[in-house]
């Protein structure tokens, strides 16, 4: 099973799109001032989809993501995974939503742990997380980023939604 990398330019910087020809593996924030992965004749379609659904996302003309992507991780992991692809565009939640929501309310810290440990950024929208208390919490991409993405879907949603 062969690898293919992208990168895309966001206006918040470089993501790297990991992905198989059957789905995308990770959507990753990188700290690096050029595109180093580019798009090719040999990079599957899938890639492609996902970088055109990935800059529909940022000029504001897409909410939800269609490309196939693999959730690799433990059952407990996936089980966050799947609960805040729940949360919708536009909206927060905290940990504990998301524990109770898989049935386990005192999971909370291990909530936490596998959200950050998501490799899916904005398809799975663990920036839609915030503390229970309303503050930002911490985002692997960076506090900057997330406060960046939630203003983003709160201007594009009020926008088209008045």
């Amino acid at each position: 099973m062969e690898l293919y990398h992208l990168d895309y330019t966001s206006p918040i910087g470089i993501i790297e799109i990991t992905g198989t020809e059957e789905g995308i593996y990770s959507i990753l924030f990188v700290e690096r001032e050029r595109i180093e992965n580019v798009a090719g004749d040999g990079v599957p379609k899938v890639m492609q989809d996902c970088m055109e659904q990935l800059d529909a996302y940022f000029k504001g003309l897409r909410q939800e993501f269609s490309f196939p992507y693999i959730i690799d991780g433990t059952e407990f992991q996936k089980s966050v995974w799947n609960a805040l692809t729940t949360i919708p565009y536009a909206k927060t939640g905290s940990y504990k939503d998301i524990a109770v929501s898989i049935g386990n309310e005192k999971a909370i810290r291990a909530v936490g742990s596998a959200n950050g440990r998501n490799k899916l950024s904005i398809v799975i929208p663990c920036h839609r997380i915030i503390g229970s208390n309303g503050k930002l919490t911490g985002y692997a991409g960076g506090l900057w980023r997330k406060e960046w993405l939630l203003e983003h879907e709160r201007t594009c949603f009020n926008s088209v939604n008045g």
